[in-house]
């Protein structure tokens, strides 16, 4: 094993490096989103819900295909390398779920805050920033921490858009050595690892966020 985790390990930097900034771009069209559902706009209202029931309502696999076979034909003619089509896909398709996560925190927020706030004669921008968006984010990071591993396991799926990811690395092994075994049981513990960072990183993120509403509050 010694001579194979080398090689395994190749494949964990890919991983890690998609997790992360597919989970950016998440976060980003999560709040994105959720913002336009709620909107007065009946426009972005409108796309809002197109983006959270497409990539709700089909496969990731297809998705991930669709970007990385379809684009380059006509009459898109775009042509994405596998990398960054495994971002935008998994991106956007744990994105359109963490919109409805961050639209149920926001309106999760007591009313009688908020109306605390507008009587205080504080700006819209403001009373989002410091009363809205703290307490939202404190509601949201629970379920949105089960995105994000479902999100680190989604990235097993890359493989299949020749991306050399830890699961592409694990079958290229087994084909070579035939240490199904050995190889699949050390990529588990890899994934399960991994996804107790996650977990570990986005609890600690919770206590702080709960610490700056109760010091708020106070």
């Amino acid at each position: 094993m010694s001579d194979l985790l080398p090689l395994l390990l190749k494949g964990l930097v890919v991983t890690i490096e998609v997790t992360a900034l597919a989970s950016l771009l998440a976060m980003f069209m999560a709040c994105g989103a959720a913002l336009a559902k709620l909107s007065p706009v009946r426009g972005l209202r409108w796309l809002a819900n197109i983006y959270i029931e497409v990539f709700r309502g089909t496969s990731l696999l297809v998705q991930l295909f669709w970007l990385y076979f379809v684009l380059p034909l006509p009459p898109f003619n775009l042509e994405l390398s596998s990398f960054v089509v495994a971002v935008i896909g998994l991106g956007l398709h744990i994105g359109a779920y963490g919109a409805e996560v961050m639209r149920g925190a926001l309106e999760s927020v007591p009313r009688g805050q908020i109306e605390a706030a507008v009587a205080l004669n504080m700006p819209p921008h403001r009373r989002f920033v410091r009363i809205v968006l703290p307490q939202a984010l404190v509601n949201a990071i629970p379920p949105a921490t089960n995105l994000l591993i479902e999100l680190l396991k989604g990235t097993s799926l890359i493989s299949l858009i020749t991306m050399a990811d830890l699961t592409f690395r694990a079958n290229q092994l087994v084909q070579l050595t035939f240490m199904s075994r050995e190889v699949f049981g050390v990529t588990l513990l890899i994934y399960f690892v991994l996804a107790q960072c996650i977990n570990f990183g986005m609890r600690s993120v919770a206590r702080r966020f709960s610490r700056g509403i109760v010091r708020e509050s106070r």
